[in-house]
């Protein structure tokens, strides 16, 4: 492909999650974007991405990777999680400062910062604990009386912003479904390794959360529409210097989702009963199974822990607060991506089952 004399770099941090990944495979489609990809390990295999191995919590390493690349564009979707919620802000807050230090004499024009909707709710640690705003969630609510490492990055992010006068935008997701095996919270392909083990031991396929959750109205964001809107936020002046939500646009209720979910694996449904059910208990011990399967079907991935999160979907489904997220702002803006979220987990489903993850 004959590149532009204006074709720009883009920096993609984590590259190697759910949403990383996404924005890779946007950028390629875009067209003429030179694509770096950055992740400790596991490399991007695409010709046409050129893989930068550093430790975003090495401010040296950063500094000794990034210097001269003619980075143009940032699209941070990486975090590491920890202990405490001081120790989520320490860590996470400092690898956004370190590697927006790193750029500092890069030509950057805008960061796109990837948080979620512990923004509204609270951090892991004290989760729907406080006062929050009422649902569906907007971005100029202010923000929650509680530490959290979301705060510790925007801020870091803004001061940066006023230093080096690049453009940012913020993109708040709900619970990201895509494709990334390894990753520690990835929903789809969880529930995807939970039906094929139901399915092989003649379990039904228990919903794991909540009454609060199986009967009320929920979200979700694919990490494609995620990743559309990012770009669209990076390179349009409408998106410049704005916070944004991004879910799919639809929503649900899981006893409408969980049914239709198991009757593409083929597995019996079975929903909220007095209490919820958590994965890390019905799954336990199940490694052996898991490899078993792995080994008649031709699977490519024996690691159980590396397909499946169980306290992620757990704590997700667990919850006893609703969370609906509203979307005008970029829409107004100009965004109008949408998806179906039954659409977006069965493309996830097919994609784990062609590349044999799952059988």
């Amino acid at each position: 492909m004959t590149s532009s004399p204006n074709r720009r770099t883009a920096l993609v941090v984590g590259a190697s999650g759910i949403t990383g990944a996404a924005i890779v495979s946007r950028l390629l489609a875009d067209g003429d974007w030179r694509i770096l990809a950055l992740s400790r390990s596991a490399p991007v295999s695409h010709p046409q991405v050129e893989h930068v191995a550093a430790d975003l919590r090495n401010a040296d390493d950063l500094r000794r990777v990034l210097g001269g690349r003619g980075v143009s564009h940032v699209f941070f979707t990486a975090w590491s999680r920890q202990d405490s919620e001081a120790e989520n802000i320490r860590v996470n807050g400092g690898m956004v400062r370190d590697l927006l230090a790193a750029l500092s004499d890069e030509p950057v024009q805008h960061v796109a910062l990837v948080t979620g909707l512990k923004h509204y709710l609270g951090p892991f640690e004290a989760y729907a604990a406080g006062e929050m705003p009422d649902t569906p969630f907007h971005e100029d609510e202010p923000r929650l009386d509680t530490p959290n490492f979301y705060y510790e990055q925007e801020d870091e992010l803004f001061a940066a912003a006023a230093r080096s006068g690049f453009t940012w935008s913020v993109h708040r997701s709900h619970t990201v479904i895509g494709h990334a095996v390894g990753n520690a919270m990835n929903m789809a392909s969880t529930i995807a390794v939970q039906a094929s083990l139901c399915k092989r031991l003649g379990r039904p396929f228990v919903f794991p959360g909540s009454e609060t959750q199986w009967n009320g109205l929920t979200d979700m964001t694919d990490a494609g529409l995620l990743a559309e809107q990012m770009l669209w936020a990076a390179t349009s002046p409408a998106g410049a210097n704005e916070p944004f939500n991004i879910v799919n646009g639809d929503v649900f209720r899981w006893r409408w989702m969980w049914p239709r979910l198991a009757a593409y694996f083929g597995v019996e449904a079975e929903g909220f009963r007095d209490a919820p059910r958590p994965l890390e208990q019905q799954m336990v011990g199940l490694e052996g199974e898991w490899a078993e399967l792995v080994a008649e079907h031709g699977l490519v991935e024996a690691d159980l822990a590396r397909v499946a999160s169980w306290w992620h979907t757990d704590g997700d489904l667990g919850r006893d607060i609703e969370v609906v997220t509203d979307m005008s702002k970029s829409r107004l803006a100009g965004f109008t991506g949408y998806r179906r979220t039954l659409d977006a987990f069965t493309a996830i489903f097919d994609r784990l089952r062609e590349e044999r993850i799952v059988p």
